[in-house]
């Protein structure tokens, strides 16, 4: 489940070219590039210098902010490196929100094509958990549903019923197993070759206090992400058993009820 984001749900404002600000922020991101119109120094006849020094700082913060936010990415690639993808991204696409914590939305899709980045396929998706990391840390609060809400459902109604998330949750699925290699570039996780090379679902959500990041069995993945698109649970769950003949529904409901779910709907039994 990738939710399309900008600022993790927040407003887009209008883009450079709708400013009066356009030449100016066209400025800082074109290295070597002409001098805005206006742009003065009141000491020296020649500004040039004086704001090719503030476009370094400008572009400084930017890779700051993308490292600060991508740090097992970086860290799998190498700082050179990093900088350097870093340096292309910011260049072409500056932030459009005043909140740098949620700057570099889109990294990750540019990770994906990013030619010098081809040989490591799996990076775009390690960068889309640190995303979904960010957005988990500063979403809402919520009160989490209790396990009591489900005292008077009979098991019909509660097959007929319908959960909402807490706003932190995300689930992000890969082709690689994202949820180790992340573990294993941030410190959870030793160093250590990957023996059972295969696609792992990150569920990343913040119930409480802290970040979680839990890799998902296939049919955990298939459960949670029907609920989430307001499926039936019993459709739900007979999607997630469909495939896979080892999902757990016990298991799956009680993480459910640790902090993912935030209420329940329940629609009316036939008479």
């Amino acid at each position: 489940m990738r939710p399309q984001r900008i600022g993790c749900g927040m407003s887009e404002p209008p883009m450079d070219g709708e400013t009066p600000f356009a030449a100016f922020a066209d400025a800082l991101r074109a290295e070597g590039g002409s001098l805005p119109s206006g742009v003065i120094a009141y000491n020296s006849n020649e500004p040039r210098a004086r704001f090719s020094v503030y476009r370094n700082n400008v572009m400084s913060g930017l890779i700051g902010a993308l490292e600060a936010r991508f740090p097992a990415t970086r860290k799998i690639v190498g700082e050179e490196f990093f900088k350097a993808a870093a340096g292309v991204f910011a260049s072409a696409q500056p932030p459009r929100l005043p909140l740098m914590a949620f700057y570099g939305e889109e990294f990750p899709q540019f990770l994906a094509g990013f030619e010098p980045a081809k040989e490591i396929p799996y990076l775009a998706d390690v960068a889309r958990l640190e995303a979904a990391r960010t957005c988990a840390y500063h979403a809402g609060d919520a009160e989490p549903l209790a396990l009591s809400a489900l005292r008077d459902l009979r098991p019909k109604a509660l097959a007929l019923s319908r959960f909402s998330f807490h706003p932190s949750f995300e689930i992000v699925a890969s082709s690689y197993p994202i949820v180790t290699i992340w573990a294993m570039n941030s410190g959870e996780l030793d160093l250590a070759p990957i023996e059972d090379w295969r696609g792992e679902d990150a569920l990343v959500s913040r119930p409480a206090m802290n970040v979680e990041v839990r890799r998902l069995s296939p049919g955990e993945s298939v459960f949670l992400q029907r609920l989430a698109k307001g499926e039936l649970l019993g459709a739900s769950v007979a999607s997630a058993a469909a495939c896979d003949e080892k999902f757990d529904l016990a298991a799956s409901l009680a993480m459910l009820f640790s902090g993912l779910a935030i209420g329940i709907t329940s629609l009316p039994l036939e008479a």
